[in-house]
């Protein structure tokens, strides 16, 4: 029988419920137990039954189907829920001598009755709750201030450790609480492809696990591999908690495990304040190996019984609180300093250090920012850096260790020429890093740009990774980016032979498919591609929108170029500069001959909104942020990001900023609903 090809309803229906329960067998085993059962490929097989199941029968896809751990779901509006049970913070210390405060307040409180606590590993992450009723996740939660949070269900639902049916017994209904984390490996391999594709890395794993939760696209949230750790279970008032095993902290958490939630195995009961500091102490070390980031160790009184009788502050439970560990601190002798050119020509100084043991890693390099900074640190050769690493990933070098600093020490010399082409550095007015003004044969400069230009939100050829440019730039088949355009599939078969990654006959056909495809790309994508120093994303769209198109964008004078909403004096004086350059322009008209768009082709919507200026707020149920403002572009209208007398119209929507709405009202700036703009741009 052809599985995906079910007559009568009711094999349809045992059949998913049967690959329900095996892909969520599988999935605990893998996410939980860390056991892969079966291949990939049978996974994956099951997996596309069951999606190809429920797209036939939608009337049988289950609310919490394993088939919404990939993901689907787009929400252009966390809607703001208010909390059953509020979500306090605990209260934090960099002290011991407050720890030993907190015990000793908390045994004179209790008296003569026996208790324990519990020490836990404090994650480094984002606090959730998570509503179970009869075994089902209906509902997830940010912390948000403490009493509402933003609803981020489907986003929850793709995180593999988050169970979406409980096992075994449980209550009929609870909330779990605990930690979104992003793992070491999973964050580094994403901040890697972000760094490829052109994008800004994040600069630490809680700060990305923080914005992964509230992506719009759920199945964009599912490629995140974020981790959910559980640690506290809240139960309706009218459960008896005096029984096992609800009557100590330590309990529900083991019971929590056997419900199939990924509680963290290092908790530890202690008795006294001896065995609290030893706990600390311990981690303070051993947090280095672990897979994930925690930033301190949290203290609760075991004995559920005795936190109504600490009871609570108006912020944090008097029964619970958190040390955070200080960032480590270590010193290096400075060996010397190098000099990386980027993409734009900024030159970055580099601290080459004697390495050192720091965070579980051995440390051998950090960036020393700029001239500016080198001085402001009154760093001399030989000094010995303190270096620290703290929530961040990357080690940062925050002072001089002056008690090893040498009697005649020299200040460093900044260089004063390119250490890549040789070429004399130059320092913009009002700019902290010097740059590298030979853009056209500077070679980190050139392949930083080829790079740019394939990137995702430039041009997306996404079949060139910066090994494969590295490898036409060295055989001298690519110097520029016109140069993409003018490549021929027998030009790439067979290179890479030295490397061991040779490019054969279908992976040259995919390349020049791609470059081929890349010819669909808009004008503001293809301006941005061009890498103009100071012109992001946003500043291309706006400059495309403004000209219209390339030709008229040649023809600019400064001053036009100071009409452009948000493009100041520098920006402008770049993009004269870029186009005045002899060989840009040769690259330029080299792209317009292969076909790319040199003309804006967005058709515009009217001009119903000339002459108005908007500034928007909050969030909106039929539009993102994104599009209302492209609404109001696309209709003639001006979008604004502050509120003056200038302003037209305030589009306001649930959870606006107050001091807009304020200053709105004090100048009588009408206010308008998301319908009150549906209806002024319908009419």
């Amino acid at each position: 029988m052809d599985l995906f090809n079910y007559q009568d309803l009711e094999p349809v229906r045992q059949r998913v419920k049967e690959l329900s329960n095996l892909i969520d067998h599988y999935n605990y085993e893998y996410y939980m137990n860390d056991r892969s059962l079966v291949s990939d490929y049978e996974f994956d097989q099951l997996l596309n039954e069951l999606i190809c199941l429920e797209k036939q029968h939608p009337e049988l896809s289950l609310p919490n189907s394993p088939t919404r751990r990939v993901g689907g779901e787009v929400n252009k509006s966390f809607r703001q829920v208010a909390h059953r049970f509020p979500m306090l913070s605990l209260g934090n210390t960099y002290s011991i001598g407050e720890i030993e405060d907190f015990e000793a307040r908390t045994r004179r409180l209790i008296g003569e009755t026996p208790f324990t606590y519990t020490c836990e590993l404090k994650y480094d992450g984002v606090a959730i709750s998570l509503t179970y009723k009869n075994g089902e996740l209906v509902q997830a939660l940010t912390r948000g201030n403490g009493a509402v949070g933003d609803d981020i269900t489907s986003n929850a639902r793709t995180i593999g450790t988050i169970p979406l049916h409980l096992r075994g017994d449980y209550p009929d209904d609870f909330e779990a609480r605990g930690e979104v984390v992003y793992p070491f490996e999973a964050f580094e391999s994403f901040n890697q492809q972000r760094i490829d594709e052109g994008d800004e890395p994040f600069a630490n794993p809680r700060n990305a696990a923080s914005g992964s939760l509230k992506l719009q696209s759920s199945a964009e949230c599912a490629k995140r591999k974020l981790m959910f750790c559980m640690y506290f279970m809240m139960l309706p008032s009218d459960i008896d908690v005096s029984r096992p095993p609800l009557d100590t902290h330590s309990a529900r958490l083991d019971w929590a495990r056997q419900m199939g939630f990924k509680v963290q195995p290092y908790i530890k009961e202690c008795a006294n304040i001896q065995e609290i500091k030893s706990f600390i102490d311990y981690w303070d070390e051993a947090r280095w190996q672990l897979p994930f980031a925690i930033d301190g160790i949290v203290i609760k009184v075991n004995q559920v019984a005795l936190w109504e009788q600490l009871g609570l502050t108006a912020k944090s439970p008097r029964w619970a609180i958190a040390y955070k560990f200080k960032a480590q601190r270590v010193s290096s002798p400075l060996q010397s300093i190098s000099y990386q050119v980027g993409r734009t020509g900024i030159v970055t100084p580099v601290a080459n250090m004697a390495p050192v043991s720091l965070g579980g890693t051995v440390v051998r390099r950090a960036t020393l920012n700029n001239a500016d900074f080198i001085r402001s640190l009154d760093i001399r050769e030989h000094d010995w850096l303190f270096i620290e690493k703290g929530g961040e990933i990357i080690p940062k070098i925050v002072g001089i260790d002056s008690t090893h600093r040498l009697p005649d020490a020299r200040p460093v010399a900044y260089i004063d020429r390119c250490p890549e082409c040789g070429t004399p550095l130059v320092r913009a007015e009002g700019e902290a890093g010097h740059y590298c003004p030979n853009q056209d044969s500077c070679p980190p400069q050139q392949l930083g740009r080829l790079e740019h230009f394939v990137s995702r939100k430039a041009m997306n050829i996404d079949t060139l990774g910066a090994e494969r440019i590295k490898m036409l730039f060295d055989n001298g088949l690519v110097r520029d980016v016109a140069d993409f355009y003018s490549l021929r599939r027998e030009q790439l078969i067979g290179l890479g032979v030295d490397s061991g990654a040779t490019i054969q006959d279908r992976s040259a056909d995919n390349i020049i498919e791609a470059i081929r495809n890349s010819l669909s790309v808009p004008f503001e994508r293809v301006l941005f591609a061009l890498g103009i120093r100071y012109v992001g994303e946003v500043g291309a769209k706006k400059i495309a929108r403004y000209f219209k198109s390339m030709d008229a964008l040649l023809a600019a004078s400064r001053d036009e170029l100071l009409q452009v909403e948000d493009i100041g004096e520098v920006t402008a004086d770049a993009v004269l500069s870029f186009f005045s350059d002899p060989h840009q322009r040769e690259v330029v008209f080299r792209l317009r001959e292969a076909g790319l768009h040199m003309n804006l082709t967005e058709v515009s919507q009217g001009a119903s909104l000339q002459g108005l200026t908007f500034v928007v707020s909050g969030v909106f149920e039929h539009f993102s942020r994104d599009e209302i403002k492209e609404s109001i572009e696309l209709h003639g209208g001006k979008v604004s990001g502050s509120i003056s007398g200038k302003t037209s119209y305030l589009l306001a929507g649930d959870k606006m900023g107050p001091e807009k709405l304020k200053k709105a009202e004090k100048l009588g700036i009408p206010i308008l609903s998301e319908s009150d703009y549906e209806n002024m741009i319908q009419s």
